[in-house]
C-alpha cells in the first residue's frame, strides 16, 4: 500500500518552480493566463500546489517561460507525473485531512499547540476511538475504522528507528483534564504522554490554567518544517470545514513567535511530566 514518492510534497515543489520561473519572466498571473487561453485562477492553484498540474501544463508553461534546458523541464514533468499519484492515505478512502497528512510525512519537525485534546500524533487507539465517537458522530463504522488506522499510521513517523520526526507539543492543561471516553482511557492516555515525552526527540510542554491570557487563546496550530531548503515552512490551522495553510514567510515568522512565547510560558518538560503524574494520580482515584 505504499508509494515511493509523496504527491502532495511533489506538487508544492512543483508549484514553488513554476512561481519562480514565471517571476523570473517578469510575468503576472493574469498575463500567464491571457497568453495561454486558461483562466488566472488555474495559474495561481498549480503554483500554490492546490491543483494538479498535468504533464502538458508544464510543457506548455515551461515553453512560455522559456526554458531551454531539457533537464530541467524533464524534472518538472516528473514532479507531475509524481503529484497526481496516490498517497498511503488515499487507500483508507476518503480522509478529509489528506493534504495535511502528505505534509506531515515529509515534515523533519513539527511544533504544535493544542488547547483541547491531545495531539493525533501522541494519541493511543482507545483515545482516538473516543474523539471520534464524540467529534464526527456522523461516520459509519466503516469509516471510523479507516480514520482510527490513518491516525495510528501517521504515528510511524514518531517510530521511525533512522531520523524520527522532531516534535515539540505544547498542550494546555484542559487537554489532560477535558475525560475523552473515560477515566481509565485518560489515566492510559497521559501514561503514554509520559512514556512518549521521554523519547529525545519528542518534547512536551503544557500550559497551565493559571497563566491566563497567552497567545494561543485563538487556537490549534502547527509549524511544519522541511529537510529540504527549498520546502518553505508551513503553519497549518485546523477548521470545521476548510483547514487553511499558510505558506508566505511573513506567517511563518510570526507564528514562530507566537511559539516562542507559549513555550516559555508553559512548564517545562520535568514539571510537565510531574504535573501529568498528579493527573494520572486523580483519574486512578475513586471517581
Amino acid at each position: 500500500m505504499g508509494v515511493t514518492v509523496n504527491p502532495t510534497v511533489s506538487r508544492r515543489r512543483l508549484g514553488a518552480e513554476l512561481r519562480r520561473l514565471r517571476e523570473n519572466c517578469g510575468l503576472t498571473t493574469q498575463q500567464v493566463a491571457e497568453r495561454l487561453l486558461i483562466s488566472q485562477p488555474k495559474i495561481s492553484l498549480l503554483e500554490n500546489g492546490r491543483r494538479l498540474a498535468k504533464p502538458r501544463d508544464v510543457r506548455d508553461l515551461c515553453g512560455l517561460y522559456g526554458v531551454q534546458d531539457q533537464r530541467r523541464v524533464d524534472h518538472l514533468m516528473q514532479l507531475a507525473r509524481e503529484s497526481g499519484q496516490q498517497g498511503w492515505w488515499n487507500f483508507y478512502g476518503d480522509i478529509p485531512y489528506g493534504a495535511y497528512i502528505g505534509l506531515e510525512a515529509e515534515a523533519a519537525a513539527i511544533r504544535l499547540y493544542e488547547p483541547l485534546v491531545i495531539p493525533g500524533l501522541l494519541q493511543t487507539p482507545a483515545y482516538v476511538r473516543a474523539v471520534i465517537a464524540g467529534t464526527m458522530p456522523h461516520v459509519t463504522p466503516e469509516q471510523a475504522a479507516a480514520r482510527l488506522q490513518v491516525r495510528l499510521r501517521r504515528q510511524d513517523r514518531l517510530k521511525a528507528p533512522r531520523n524520527p520526526m522532531r516534535l515539540w507539543a505544547v498542550l494546555d492543561e484542559s487537554a489532560l483534564r477535558r475525560v475523552v471516553g473515560s477515566r481509565e482511557v485518560m489515566r492510559k492516555q497521559l501514561d503514554h504522554l509520559t512514556h512518549l515525552s521521554a523519547q529525545p526527540h519528542i518534547t512536551l510542554q503544557v500550559l497551565p490554567h493559571d497563566v491566563g491570557a497567552h497567545p494561543g487563546v485563538s487556537g490549534q496550530f502547527s509549524l511544519l518544517e522541511f529537510a529540504d531548503a527549498t520546502d518553505a515552512s508551513v503553519v497549518y490551522l485546523e477548521r470545521f470545514t476548510s483547514d487553511l495553510y499558510l505558506e508566505k514567510r511573513s506567517d511563518a515568522r510570526l507564528y514562530s513567535d507566537i511559539y516562542a512565547h507559549l513555550q516559555a510560558q508553559a512548564l517545562g518538560p520535568d514539571s510537565t511530566r510531574r504535573l501529568i503524574d498528579e493527573v494520572v494520580a486523580a483519574y486512578a482515584g475513586p471517581g
